[in-house]
């Protein structure tokens, strides 16, 4: 599943198209697309995991899922979801999901919550995780409405970064630790994406489908938890468990 950092990717690739009329809107989508032919883009965004292109009274929400992806000024061996024209190239999605926004996008999202925002708010993230002590870790971070745009490999690279188990509740955090958590779900995801525009973020994965922590060498435990039920690696030594 691409995660923020691959949607801020995706968003300045397709920045091109803003101020520009799409000439044909294809794909074998059930939505309505030709509703978009002869529309001038007004803004491409992106919200966490969520592409965004708006043309002022609505916008398409393009959100990729497990397995989506997309092409810009190319295509692939495959039936494109969407495929939208334009004068000076093409954007092309497949396996992904499509939604129309009938509101403007300042009232259907909270540029807050995303963590690769100007807008993000730790202050705001703070205040909800409080609202549920009763919530592993490893879920809340995986949260949408806390912190738009991680997704599996942050969550389980913060963990490993603050040395918390996944399984420990928010509400058995030491405050150090909640502040480190919120700190790192921005600071993970901006090293993620620098990494990701370097082609190297394999290189600095320390636990994800990783064996052995670097740190002691002890055998990573991986294992489905949480209510989300994703793949999760962690130390059992390194990472305490509060």
């Amino acid at each position: 599943m691409p995660e923020g950092p691959s949607i801020i990717i995706l968003h300045e690739a397709a920045a091109k198209f803003a101020g520009h009329v799409v000439r044909s809107a294809t794909g074998n989508s059930k939505l309505d697309l030709k509703r978009m032919e002869g529309r001038k883009v007004r803004a491409i965004r992106s919200w966490g995991k969520h592409f965004l292109i708006d043309f002022g009274d609505f916008a398409m929400r393009v959100h990729m899922l497990m397995f989506g992806s997309y092409r810009v000024d190319e295509t692939k061996p495959a039936p494109p979801r969407m495929s939208l024209a334009f004068d000076n190239g093409q954007l092309n999605f497949y396996s992904s999901s499509l939604k129309y926004i009938e509101q403007p996008l300042e009232e259907a999202y909270d540029w807050r919550s995303d963590v690769l925002s100007p807008d993000w708010s730790p202050r705001l993230a703070r205040v909800k995780l409080k609202k549920q002590p009763d919530t592993l870790v490893c879920d809340a971070l995986l949260d949408q409405a806390i912190f738009s745009g991680v997704g599996n490999i942050i969550k389980n690279e913060v963990l490993f970064r603050i040395k918390v188990h996944p399984e420990t509740t928010i509400g058995a955090l030491p405050p150090a630790k909640l502040t480190a958590l919120i700190r790192q779900a921005r600071d993970y995801s901006e090293d993620f994406l620098e990494w990701k525009r370097r082609f190297v973020l394999r290189k600095h994965l320390l636990v994800n489908g990783k064996g052995k922590c670097p740190d002691c060498g002890s055998k990573l435990v991986r294992a489905y938890l949480g209510k989300t039920h994703r793949r999760t690696f962690y130390c059992p030594h390194c990472q305490v468990r509060y």
